[in-house]
């Protein structure tokens, strides 16, 4: 069920606007193609009951054309036949002829079949049982009238005109062909008393198919309209909440517009806004009250102690004010750290990267690079400040780091490898989240204070990237960052 799901979500567009569009087309597609399909079913039926009662009254029509020649003297039948040619005012083109002419049925049309059938049931019905007759719709082009071969476009306009051959385009023409007497069958052609009757049973024709486009575009095009309205606070709201996830300041709430609920929403996101940046103000005040506030007790304690008269004890004390007044300055740090104020620009990661490993935190340390040109959108103190955290861990865990920079995707990858002991898949998954210290780093540099990782994670995690752990087949702990790089320069790489 998952694949499937997985499946068909593929086609689905990305944005909200796309899918709403998709769901639409749908949905006014299959309305119109169910309407339609009932529609046309109520058309069919309309038309054939139509079609049948004209084919009765034609059928009729016909039968009595028969009994008339059948009556009629055999030498008043050319005279009359000139006289319906030449003057008009019949319902069929007539014409006598020795034998059954041939004519190239329409076929393929079960409308057509179903007249047919039925003109030919009720000619039968009201000449008698002894009276046969052929019945056939064809179309007036390619129609032969008379056994010597001659066609319709033969013929004299003025004989066709109004029965035959209409316009602006030709109509399917009824045959009825019957043997009165020996040796003389009539032959009588003429369309339907609704020419076109075929199409009342078409629901596709040009102006109805027309008719649906033109539907369809106008519900897409205002429902696209009203969408978008409604989308654009949304967007608003993801940039807004873009920009201040990122560090950067939102100069402004966001319009309280649109309907109850986008304003609902606006204002719950202003308010959280209001809120967050509040805490934040206060945070800072806090840290900046505690440092103050507690140098000058520690500095007095620190006094104090030199009061003591023994020297051990006076050793101790000293060294635990030093881990307190380290714990503060870390503390305040990390803060610090963390709320980095700069505009964002364009960073080239391989000069960065080049000029730190340059200068490592102890000067006999060797840092092995292999670094590419890449750009990526950001801080630079603060990028450099979260790079320079996690050299300056792999140093302290080994003397020896590899550094390395490539593209990968859409992204920049930068791979930090120590060559010491690694780390205990314990400690990875607490890693980013409270001091971590090895004690292979704890012995080379006492004055940490373990909070490196989470500085630089959070640095990371606010320019949209993300930093893993893990160790190498080989030894030693391997650092990967990834960040949305920028695209490549050409001049740079030229």
């Amino acid at each position: 069920m998952s694949e499937t799901r997985r499946g068909w979500r593929r086609w689905l567009p990305d944005s909200l606007l796309g899918r709403i569009v998709v769901v639409l087309v749908l949905g006014v597609v299959a309305a119109q193609l169910i309407g339609t399909l009932l529609w046309a079913r109520q058309l069919r039926e309309t038309a054939r009951q139509e079609s049948l009662a004209a084919a009765v009254q034609l059928a009729r029509s016909a039968a009595g054309t028969i009994r008339f020649f059948r009556d009629l003297p055999p030498p008043f039948r050319p005279i009359l036949i000139e006289q319906l040619r030449t003057m008009g005012g019949t319902r069929f083109f007539v014409n006598v002829n020795r034998a059954a002419v041939p004519v190239e049925p329409l076929a393929g049309n079960d409308l057509v079949d179903i007249v047919a059938r039925s003109v030919q049931a009720e000619l039968e019905r009201d000449l008698g049982a002894g009276q046969h007759a052929q019945v056939v719709f064809a179309w007036p082009q390619t129609l032969q009238v008379a056994d010597d071969g001659t066609r319709v476009p033969d013929l004299p306009d003025a004989w066709v005109q109004a029965t035959l051959l209409l316009r602006p385009r030709p109509a399917p023409v009824l045959v009825v062909q019957a043997e009165f007497e020996p040796g003389r069958w009539l032959y009588l052609a003429g369309t339907m008393p609704d020419p076109y009757f075929l199409d009342n049973a078409n629901p596709l024709t040009l102006d109805r198919v027309a008719l649906q486009l033109v539907t369809l575009v106008t519900v897409l095009l205002l429902s696209a309209l009203l969408v978008r309205g409604l989308i654009r606070p949304l967007d608003q709201l993801a940039a807004a909440a873009r920009a201040f996830g990122h560090g950067e300041a939102v100069p402004e709430p966001l319009p309280e517009t649109g309907t109850a609920e986008l304003r609902r929403m606006a204002r719950a996101f202003n308010d959280m806004l209001a809120r967050i940046q509040g805490y934040l103000l206060d945070r800072e005040r806090l840290f900046v009250g505690i440092s103050h506030g507690l140098k000058t007790p520690i500095m007095r304690l620190k006094l104090r102690t030199e009061l003591l008269d023994d020297e051990r004890l006076q050793a101790d004390f000293h060294e635990d004010l030093d881990d307190l007044d380290m714990m503060v300055k870390s503390a305040l740090q990390s803060v610090r750290d963390s709320d980095i104020h700069e505009n964002l620009t364009p960073v080239p990661l391989d000069t960065l990267l080049q000029r730190l490993a340059s200068r490592p935190i102890l000067p006999d340390a060797r840092i092995e690079c292999a670094l590419r040109p890449l750009r990526v959108q950001g801080k630079p103190l603060a990028l450099e400040r979260a790079f320079r955290n996690l050299l300056d861990n792999a140093v302290l865990y080994g003397d020896r780091v590899q550094l390395r920079l490539a593209r990968q995707g859409n992204q920049a990858l930068v791979e930090v490898r120590d060559f010491g002991p690694g780390m205990a898949p314990a400690d990875m998954a607490t890693a980013f989240e409270t001091p971590v210290r090895q004690d292979h780093g704890a012995h080379r540099h006492p004055n940490g204070s373990g909070l490196g990782l989470g500085i630089s994670r959070n640095i990371v995690q606010a320019h949209g990237g993300e930093i893993r752990l893990h160790n190498h087949a080989e030894g030693g702990l391997v650092v990967t960052v990834l960040l949305p790089a920028l695209e490549d320069d050409p001049e740079t790489l030229a």
